[in-house]
């Protein structure tokens, strides 16, 4: 481990405390019905999308960062030692629900800011978030952390939305930025490929999944 590394892992992530209880509190607000919200959409792209992604994992040591309901358990591969994290209590209350069906998979729950992981450096293999750095209040920070705990050559899988490279539809998703914020609590113009490699990721892969390239698919090494 180089010396870069090891000055990282020592440093105290620096998170703006207020943001991130509004954000853990309106993610609670919102467990009770926020699979309902998603269906139609969970339906018709991302089911398709996490089975894809979930394929890739090799583990055997994998972090989910903002497990939310548990959307993905039903895909996480066997054979995999699985620690899955959220913000919100009451998410992942409806997350340890869904786990508790899935007899053939054993995943470690736990509360946690995923700017602020309570890890050791270099813990995991593989680093795996699905739809969750549009939420973050520090997406660069949370990429951080999740870089910190992941071992040197480890990987992040990563399905997010994020700014179109269309320049017209860019214009028009910057513009309505804020009032999504403050309706649904979630951005949709982050540069999230910049924000990967501004958090020291190396990126190998970027598949568009759909919408103009606003949702896709990263891949990314530790080095």
């Amino acid at each position: 481990m180089n010396q870069n590394h090891q000055n990282e892992q020592q440093k105290q992530p620096m998170v703006d405390a207020d943001a991130t209880l509004h954000t853990r509190r309106r993610y609670d607000f919102i467990a009770p019905f926020y699979d309902l919200m998603e269906g139609a959409v969970e339906r018709g792209y991302y089911q398709k999308w996490r089975g894809e992604l979930w394929a890739e994992v090799r583990g055997p040591r994998v972090l989910e960062l903002g497990v939310g309901t548990g959307r993905n358990i039903p895909y996480y591969p066997q054979n995999t030692e699985i620690t899955a994290v959220d913000l919100s209590d009451k998410m992942l209350a409806r997350a340890r629900r869904l786990a508790a069906h899935q007899t053939e998979i054993q995943v470690d729950l736990r509360q946690m800011d995923a700017q602020q992981l309570a890890f050791e450096g270099g813990t995991f293999d593989e680093v795996v978030a699905t739809f969750v750095f549009c939420s973050v209040p520090d997406p660069v920070l949370g990429l951080r952390e999740a870089r910190r705990v992941t071992r040197p050559g480890g990987r992040l899988l990563a399905l997010e939305h994020m700014l179109s490279p269309n320049s017209l539809l860019s214009t028009a998703m910057q513009a309505i930025d804020p009032l999504v914020h403050w309706l649904i609590g979630v951005h949709i113009a982050r540069r999230t490929i910049e924000n990967v490699r501004m958090a020291g990721w190396v990126v190998d892969r970027v598949d568009p999944l759909s919408l103009g390239s606003i949702f896709r698919r990263i891949e990314a090494h530790n080095e």
